[in-house]
Parts: C-alpha cells; structure tokens; sequence
C-alpha cells in the first residue's frame, strides 16, 4: 500500500474558542492515519506488541499552512517516506476534503525497541515485519 488516506470530521472538542483545531490535536490525527496505515499494510501494533516490538516516537515535525476548523471535513494522509533496520520514517499530510487546500504537512520517526526500549535492527530481528514496511516504501516510490 503506498499511501492511507481517511477522512474525519472536526469535532468541537478539538478547536479552541475561534473553532480553530488546537495544534496539539494534529498530532493524534497523524497516529490515527499511521495506526490504520499500518493496518492496511497487514500489520497492527497489537500483533507487533505481541511479537516484543513496540514501535516509540523519536521525532514528531509538523509545519502549519492553514487553519481546520469546526466541522470541516479533512482528508489525512500517511506514507513510509524511509525504513532503516531500527526506525521507520512516515510522512503527513492533512487538508480539506472537498477543496483540496493543505492545512498541515508533517512527518514521524520511530524507533524500532524491544518492551524494554532496548533498540533493535529490524531487518535482523523481525524481517517480515521490515518487508511490510519496505514494501510500502517502494510502492510510495513508484
């Protein structure tokens, strides 16, 4: 899968008093996209949990364009930009479903650990779970 994309509707809980999304609330909507990207890749993270590898945030980046607001809906996208043998590169992007406009980029890193948080090399340790995310890097590629 080279891309997941899903769509969402602002909810009023999200905004702040100018029914603007908070920015903090951008960062769950990269995690719900991720959660359900890597599901459709054929993996879910309970079935990484389960396996002994959990998959933390390194790094979070997101740049602003333009505002969300109340009861917009928004297209969230999500794709592997990078896979390394202990992390996992993805990037964001979140706009408005109808007229297309971008309201935010961003991207993510993750580490690939044990349940210890002890870094572990992927491509060694669980190679079927580096395909999945190789695969989806190259069909993002193409």
């Amino acid at each position: 899968m080279s891309e997941f994309s899903t769509t969402w509707r602002v909810q009023y809980y999200e905004t702040d008093k100018m029914g603007i999304v908070h920015h903090s609330n951008y960062i769950r909507y990269f995690e719900t996209a991720r959660t359900e990207y890597i599901r459709e890749c054929g993996l879910a993270y309970d079935d990484m949990e389960k396996a002994g590898i959990w998959m933390p945030v390194l790094n979070v980046n997101v740049q602003f364009k333009t505002p969300a607001v109340y009861d917009e809906i928004i297209r969230i996208r999500c794709r592997t930009a990078k896979v390394r043998g202990a992390s996992v590169d993805l990037q964001y992007e979140i706009s408005n479903y109808e007229t297309g406009e971008v309201h935010v980029t961003g991207s993510s890193s993750h580490g690939f650990t044990t349940p210890e948080l002890k870094p572990i090399k992927i491509k060694r340790d669980a190679p079927e779970i580096y395909r999945i995310f190789e695969k989806a890097k190259e069909e993002c590629d193409e």
